[in-house]
């Protein structure tokens, strides 16, 4: 297990510093699921939910909150990003569906995008509870993680339990 890089000799948390690293590309996914009534899922498809375009905004969120991360998580490094990208896809079940959103964030920098891409999901999410819930408010946000990361030190890392 690595070392925790966000405390100082004496325990006291602070900022990494990465001036001596190198600038690489660096790309993360995460993923997560709101699950929600068939019925809500049906009127966010129709343009029914009553509060606009669903996903679309909500795609919006998630962009915003991955270019906000450092006001969200307070030792993350703000980051020029390259590129964010979500993505939504759903399965379909008698009387529930599981909406996924996919992050991918992308940087030239010399620290990951992880949190970015975390945050990006949860954003994106939220915004699919805000804009539903007078609908549903039985949605359950869950199985947020990163999946994927490339780029710096540690390389190539994959989730390799098929969860997501």
């Amino acid at each position: 297990m690595s070392e925790l890089t966000h405390f100082d000799a004496q325990g006291q948390a602070h900022m990494v510093d990465v001036s001596d690293k190198p600038s690489t590309v660096r790309v993360a996914v995460a993923t997560g699921v709101i699950c929600m009534q068939a019925a809500t899922w049906q009127r966010i498809q129709s343009g029914q939910a009553g509060k606009g375009d669903v996903l679309g905004v909500a795609r919006i969120a998630g962009i915003q909150g991955a270019k906000r991360t450092a006001d969200w998580i307070p030792l993350c490094h703000p980051i020029p990003l390259t590129r964010v990208a979500i993505e939504f896809d759903h399965i379909e079940a008698q009387d529930a569906v599981r909406l996924r959103c996919s992050a991918t964030v992308q940087t030239v920098g010399p620290t990951g995008v992880e949190m970015e891409a975390l945050v990006a999901v949860q954003a994106a999410l939220l915004t699919v509870y805000d804009m539903c819930k007078a609908m549903d408010r039985g949605m359950l946000i869950t199985d947020v993680g990163l999946q994927e990361k490339r780029g710096g030190r540690s390389g190539h890392w994959r989730r390799d339990d098929g969860s997501n």
